[in-house]
């Protein structure tokens, strides 16, 4: 499939010298010159498109540390399928892997900014360079983090009682009981057709209690999310621990067929229990997933989504990475990145299609950023065109963060500058980490179609995930790169 719509594509760039093709999803690509890309009922498809400085030279968007997208993704590939293009977002392949950014002293977040040329495998590079911008807040102290209260609310409808759902929720479930300190709390809930209780909210003191509750979880009839995540509010609402974290955690497949089925109208009813710091973690599970679902609930309600698929994947999410993501180190992030004209002849900010915020929202508090918790890393990879005369110490651009703190409410910002000579190392000489970013940015690409996914071959961004994995000594940038190659096999 991937082949055959680079096929269609450069047969079309021979005929009309436009850039435009349809996949098998039925979306039409398009570039600047020839208006926006429209999905098949005309409505404006946003696929990152190039922008002239000269035109705007700022680039706005919420911070976002989804990783559902790649999750999924992955799945899909090693069960043969490849995903829908409009459900692959590379800002989450990105943000899936490990930076190694260094932490800021206090609150808030260190910027980082570097880049690269683009290796001589891809296509159509010229004066074109890799800009990555990382931003990192500090970690917290296990022992010294506020007390947790989390409402679980968990799928149970006749579509979760395939192995590796229930059971895997479940097997997760009864690892983080063992593992969160006796002073924190759990609630419960499950829904199908309807939502019901299974346990109020419970210190984890009382641990027995709690594994009789998860073992009592047993799959019924439909899905009726909406229905779930009311009951779970008003559960989380009635227990709300003040000095606390406070989370509703969703496990489901996001296949909504009862009831509302649609983000906007759910998260209408729980807005108000939402708005008293009560967040949003979405896990979803399935090998058929309700990608679009279960990212716009975590959008909205404050909070972020993440794919697990293997029992291995599940405990280390519920042991490793919930525990130090209870609290929260800056709400409503944005960043801003205002490139110099006279050095910078257009850009491409790679992924963030739904997350982007005009301009002159930068500093509008009452615009939704992102929610950042302690010691997470968050990557936006930009394409961008250097002009012909710009020298090297030309500033490229100035990166800018602002965000709210969550105990305060305060705004505050940080800022970071780079020039061209910061771009201008060669690929080979660049960090393993952003080399593994370039691979997973671009293999979203590859797998969403359009021009720029034709820029690059699939065996090429395996061979440099290889090269990174070899460098960097991490084993999921190797499990990138078998994926890659995976979907390079389905065509």
């Amino acid at each position: 499939m991937i082949h055959m719509r680079r096929s269609l594509l450069l047969a079309a760039l021979a005929i009309t010298m436009t850039v435009t093709a349809c996949s098998a999803g039925g979306v039409q690509r398009g570039d600047a010159a020839h208006g926006p890309v429209r999905d098949h009922d005309g409505t404006p498809w946003s696929g990152g498109d190039e922008t002239a400085t000269r035109d705007d030279p700022r680039s706005t968007f919420g911070v976002d540390v989804d990783t559902a997208s790649y999750g999924y993704a992955r799945r899909l590939i090693m069960d043969g399928r490849l995903p829908e293009p409009t459900a692959v977002r590379p800002e989450e392949f990105v943000n899936s892997f490990r930076q190694d950014y260094a932490e800021p002293a206090g609150d808030g977040f260190a910027i980082h900014v570097d880049g690269a040329r683009l290796p001589t495998t891809h296509a159509m590079s010229g004066q074109v360079r890799l800009m990555r911008v990382g931003l990192q807040t500090r970690a917290e102290n296990q022992e010294s983090r506020p007390d947790a209260a989390l409402t679980f609310v968990v799928d149970v409808s006749g579509s979760m009682d395939e192995p590796g759902r229930l059971d895997l929720v479940q097997d997760a479930l009864h690892t983080l009981v063992d593992q969160l300190r006796p002073t924190d709390s759990i609630a419960i809930v499950a829904f199908s057709s309807e939502a019901r209780v299974v346990r109020e909210m419970t210190r984890v003191s009382d641990a027995e209690a709690l594994h009789d509750a998860v073992d009592s979880l047993h799959t019924r009839d439909s899905t009726n999310l909406e229905a779930g995540l009311v009951l779970g509010y008003r559960v989380a609402r009635d227990g709300f621990r003040p000095r606390a974290t406070n989370r509703v955690i969703v496990l489901s497949d996001g296949l909504a067929n009862v009831g509302r089925t649609e983000a906007e109208p759910i998260l209408r009813r729980v807005r108000d229990e939402a708005a008293k710091e009560i967040a949003l973690l979405g896990v979803g599970v399935g090998s058929e997933y309700g990608d679009t679902l279960m990212e716009q609930l975590a959008d909205q309600g404050d909070g972020f989504v993440v794919y697990v698929s293997e029992r291995a994947q599940a405990r280390k999410l519920f042991v490793g990475q919930l525990p130090a993501t209870l609290s929260v180190r800056a709400l409503d992030a944005k960043v801003q990145v205002s490139f110099d004209p006279s050095a910078v002849q257009s850009y491409r900010l790679i992924g963030y299609d739904n997350r982007a915020i005009d301009d002159e929202d930068f500093r509008n508090d009452r615009v939704d950023g992102g929610e950042v918790g302690p010691g997470h890393s968050v990557t936006a990879l930009y394409a961008v065109r250097l002009a012909d005369e710009a020298s090297p110490s030309a500033r490229v651009a100035r990166v800018q963060v602002r965000w709210t703190d969550p105990h305060d409410r305060k705004a505050a910002e940080t800022y970071e500058s780079v020039t061209a000579t910061d771009l201008n190392r060669g690929f080979g000489a660049a960090s393993p980490r952003l080399r593994t970013c370039y691979a997973a940015a671009y293999f979203a690409q590859a797998l969403r179609g359009g021009p720029y996914g034709q820029e690059v071959r699939l065996g090429d961004l395996a061979e440099i995930a290889d090269e990174a994995a070899t460098a960097s000594e991490d084993a999921e940038v190797r499990d990138l790169a078998r994926v890659i190659r995976l979907a390079a096999e389905l065509d």
